[in-house]
């Protein structure tokens, strides 16, 4: 799968998209006043019409894949590889058509499309600047170092994001350990760098930075999110430790003994790119409103940072370092399942996320909804479903309680300062941390779990299944911690 077939697939998607797109409804936004037609008007009537007629027949697609991602591996290996793409395709398709013909919600669509394009060419562009470093250590592996890899990873997924610090560590993590390297040495990685690292700011996570596109301070992550942030670390990494140092007690790496130890790093500029790449996901008109975007349904939609990162991806892969390319085996091999799987994912949960939305804002919710029941509701449906659209409906759903609305700037900012209630800010943070930290539930719970687990294949090592990732290690190793998060900072409260 060549970069320009997926760059070609990419901008066609993206075509189709515009061009269905009707031009009377857009408006090209030069200022805050914006103008919509009686057409728009009338399709938010159907759509919200719509929404309550939304069968629970429509959560059998999700199952169906989510099944088969977790058992196609183990049981029937070749049939999956072989029609995984198939299977997505007729999965995404089906859904789409009945939103479109039988819904009459083709914006629904279209807007999940465009999301799902955005987050490919994250992952993307990451990928190929990540792919272009290639550091090479000549060092004795052991414990501490190890572990002093996984804080420092999650320190800058606070500065770059979980999706790019793991894109960046997992090769060298995985080379410099490659001579006692265990899926438990992954399964800590996707614990603490690819998820819980990232709660500390909005770079880090997305269900953070649509909570600062809604209006949530930008350092109120870090302020109340640090004691659950560093207290889970320390519990996750002292059972990392453990495990670790048995396992190397009877197997030491060798390393070149006619040098002093080194790193030595190739590829270096990408670090640059990486950082101009972290500051165009902020080149948004929600933030800067003299950026264009196109306006739909009431519904803001980016395209000049689409265009940088498109720009970004091919310049870096046509000036890539070549030996770090070689050294890191570089291909698109592992990006191929993730681009198909999540098409048909991010598709499958639209009516899912729909249901749980109407749900979440009836009586009965509104009856039981409290910090607990949103710090448990909002992580286990993260650990299955996307946990970006789970933060935002969780949210939308309780700030009504108080009045307040999710889409006013104003709302939101009285909302993080406990000005409704003196409970805003405990619900506002069991929101926040269990959709960062439920991520690592399962292999889909967030982008860079399944990233990583492609990543680590290719390098030979046989990862766990779906459910034993869960079965073995989410429950026994991630669940006690989840508790005790709970417990210290929600339940005692």
């Amino acid at each position: 799968m060549k970069l320009k077939k997926i760059i070609f697939k990419i901008l066609l998607l993206s075509i189709i998209i515009i061009l269905l797109f009707n031009n009377k409804n857009i408006d090209y936004k030069k200022n805050k006043k914006t103008v919509y037609t009686n057409i728009n008007k009338i399709k938010k009537k159907k759509i919200y019409k719509n929404k309550n007629n939304l069968s629970l027949l429509l959560i059998l697609p999700f199952i169906i894949l989510l099944l088969m991602i977790a058992t196609g591996p183990i049981f029937y290996q070749n049939f999956w590889h072989k029609y995984y793409i198939k299977i997505s395709m007729i999965i995404s398709i089906s859904i789409c058509i009945y939103y479109i013909i039988y819904l009459n919600s083709l914006f629904k669509i279209l807007i999940t499309l465009i999301e799902y394009i955005q987050f490919i060419l994250l992952i993307l562009v990451l990928y190929i600047s990540s792919g272009g470093i290639f550091i090479e250590i000549n060092k004795k592996i052991n414990s501490k170092i190890n572990l002093l890899i996984l804080f420092f990873g999650s320190c800058i997924s606070n500065l770059i994001g979980t999706t790019g610090a793991s894109i960046i560590l997992i090769r060298p993590y995985i080379k410099i350990n490659k001579k006692n390297i265990k899926p438990y040495h992954i399964i800590f990685f996707i614990f603490i760098i690819s998820n819980i690292g990232g709660s500390l700011t909005p770079i880090g996570d997305p269900p953070l930075f649509l909570g600062f596109l809604k209006g949530v301070p930008f350092f109120w992550t870090l302020k109340n999110n640090f004691l659950p942030w560093i207290f889970s670390l320390i519990i996750l990494g002292g059972f990392f430790y453990i495990i670790d140092f048995k396992n190397h007690i009877d197997i030491k790496n060798k390393i070149k003994k006619d040098k002093k130890p080194y790193i030595l790093i190739y590829g270096g500029k990408n670090f640059f790119w990486l950082i101009i790449i972290t500051i165009s996901i902020f080149l948004e008109n929600k933030i800067f409103h003299f950026i264009p975007d196109i306006k739909y349904n009431n519904h803001s939609i980016s395209f000049i940072r689409e265009i940088i990162i498109i720009l970004i991806i091919l310049f870096l892969y046509k000036n890539a370092n070549k030996y770090a390319f070689k050294k890191n085996k570089f291909n698109f091999k592992p990006l191929e399942e993730i681009c198909f799987v999540f098409i048909a994912i991010f598709i499958s949960i639209l009516p899912i996320l729909e249901i749980i939305n109407n749900l979440a804002q009836s009586n009965k919710f509104i009856n039981i909804i409290n910090y607990n029941t949103l710090y448990w509701s909002t992580g286990l449906l993260s650990g299955f479903l996307d946990n970006a659209p789970t933060y935002l409906n969780l949210l939308n759903a309780i700030m009504p309680t108080y009045d307040a609305n999710i889409h006013n700037i104003e709302n939101v900012k009285f909302y993080t300062k406990g000005i409704y209630s003196i409970n805003n800010i405990l619900e506002l943070k069991a929101i926040s941390i269990a959709s960062v930290f439920f991520g690592a539930l399962t292999y889909i719970g967030n982008g860079p779990n399944f990233i990583v687990k492609s990543i680590a294949e290719k390098y030979g090592i046989k990862m766990p299944s779906f459910f034993e990732y869960i079965i073995y290690f989410s429950i026994p190793l991630l669940m006690p911690v989840l508790i005790i998060i709970w417990l210290l900072f929600f339940y005692i409260n």
